[in-house]
C-alpha cells in the first residue's frame, strides 16, 4: 500500500515538475489565443480607431444665394440607440442616421462641402439627384480633411444620398445614408389639396461593421425615421421605437403627403398605410410619374416616392412595409388622426 502511494506521488510530482517547467510558455500561448479571440470579438463590435468616439450631432449648414445652394455636412462617429439598450456606433452624416434632410429646388446648383471628422477612414458623398462624373465629384475625402464639389439638381424628386467609399455596403449599412428632395419648379398637381406633409425613411441595420453579415445575412432591425420638413416637426434617427412612441399627427379629412425613401441598403420596401389607399402617387417623387388609387408602393433599395392619402375617420393608422417579417424587426410607424 505504501509502495503504491509512493509511486502515485512520484508520478504526480513528475507531472507537476513538467507542468511548472512549461508553465511560462503555456501561459504565454494561452494569453496569445485569448488576445486573438478578444480582438476577433471586438472587431465585430467596435472598430478600434472609433473606440471611445461619440461626437455630438452637428447642425446642417445650408445657405441659399439665388439658385446657388451651399451645403456643408460632416462625416462623423455618433452613437445611435436603435432599440432600447442597443447602441450602435454609427458612421453618420452630421451625427444622424439617416443623415439630415436636404431640400433644394429643381434647377439649383449645389455647392457641397464634406468635412470628414473620422480619424481613420475616408468618406464621400453620392447624391442620386445629380448628373456628374463620380470620379470627379463623388471622390473620397481623407480623414480630418474637407472636400468641395459642385453640381446641378435638374430633376425633381425624392432621392437617396450616401457615402460612396469602398466598400460602399459597409458605409451605407453603418449609417451613412439620407434623403435629398428636389422640389419641382411647377410643384405637384395636388399641392393645393395637401394639409399635412412628412418625410419617411426606411433603413436596415446589421451586425456592427460586419461586411459578411451585411452581404449574406438578414438585417437585425428594419426601421422607419422621419426628418423635419417644417419647423416644429419631429426629427428622428432610424430606431424601432420613435415613430411608435410619438406618432405623427393629422385631423379627420386631411390629405396627408409622405415623401418616402427606402435607403436600404439591401431590402425592398412595400410601403403601405393600413386603413387607407393612396389617392395620388408620384414615383421617385417626379410629377410626371403620376398614379392613382394604389394600395402599396414598391420601393427598391434607394427608391423614393411621394404618396398622398386622405384620412376619413379618427383613430390610429399604422404605416408599414408589407414585408411583415420586417415589421417584426421594427418597420412600423403610427399616424394619430383626431377630430
Amino acid at each position: 500500500m505504501m509502495k503504491k502511494m509512493g509511486l502515485k506521488t512520484l508520478v504526480g510530482l513528475s507531472a507537476i515538475t513538467l507542468l511548472l517547467a512549461g508553465c511560462g510558455q503555456g501561459q504565454q500561448e494561452v494569453s496569445q489565443v485569448q488576445a486573438k479571440e478578444k480582438q476577433q470579438v471586438e472587431s465585430t463590435q467596435v472598430f478600434e480607431p472609433h473606440e471611445g468616439i461619440n461626437e455630438k450631432p452637428t447642425p446642417l449648414e445650408m445657405e441659399r444665394k439665388g439658385t446657388d445652394v451651399y451645403v456643408k455636412m460632416t462625416a462623423q462617429i455618433t452613437d445611435i440607440e436603435i432599440a432600447p439598450g442597443n447602441v450602435y456606433k454609427a458612421w453618420t452624416f452630421n451625427g444622424e442616421a439617416p443623415g439630415p434632410l436636404v431640400v433644394v429646388n429643381e434647377g439649383d446648383t449645389i455647392h457641397f462641402t464634406l468635412d470628414n471628422h473620422d480619424p481613420a477612414i475616408p468618406h464621400s458623398m453620392d447624391f442620386h439627384a445629380v448628373h456628374t462624373a463620380p470620379s470627379k465629384n463623388f471622390i473620397d475625402v481623407m480623414p480630418n480633411e474637407e472636400g468641395t464639389f459642385t453640381y446641378s439638381a435638374d430633376n425633381p424628386g425624392v432621392f437617396m444620398y450616401h457615402c460612396g467609399t469602398n466598400p460602399v455596403l459597409t458605409h451605407i449599412a453603418n449609417g451613412m445614408h439620407g434623403v435629398i428632395i428636389v422640389k419641382p419648379k411647377d410643384g405637384y398637381p395636388t399641392d393645393n389639396e395637401v394639409d399635412q406633409e412628412y418625410v419617411i425613411i426606411q433603413n436596415e441595420w446589421y451586425k456592427y461593421n460586419d461586411l459578411k453579415d451585411m452581404t449574406d445575412g438578414n438585417p437585425t432591425a428594419v426601421v422607419f425615421s422621419t426628418k423635419a420638413l417644417h419647423d416644429g416637426q419631429p426629427n428622428t434617427n432610424g430606431t424601432t421605437t420613435d415613430l411608435k412612441d410619438e406618432p405623427l399627427t393629422a385631423k379627420v379629412g386631411d390629405k396627408v403627403r409622405f415623401y418616402i425613401n427606402n435607403v436600404g441598403p439591401n431590402e425592398v420596401s412595400s410601403f403601405h398605410v393600413v386603413g387607407t389607399l393612396f389617392d395620388d402617387v408620384y414615383i421617385d417623387g417626379n410629377p410626371v410619374n403620376h398614379f392613382e388609387g394604389m394600395q402599396t408602393i414598391m420601393l427598391p433599395a434607394s427608391g423614393g416616392a411621394v404618396v398622398e392619402f386622405t384620412v376619413k375617420e379618427a383613430g390610429t393608422y399604422t404605416f408599414v412595409t408589407h414585408q411583415f417579417n420586417h415589421v417584426e424587426k421594427g418597420a412600423a410607424g403610427l399616424l394619430e388622426v383626431t377630430e
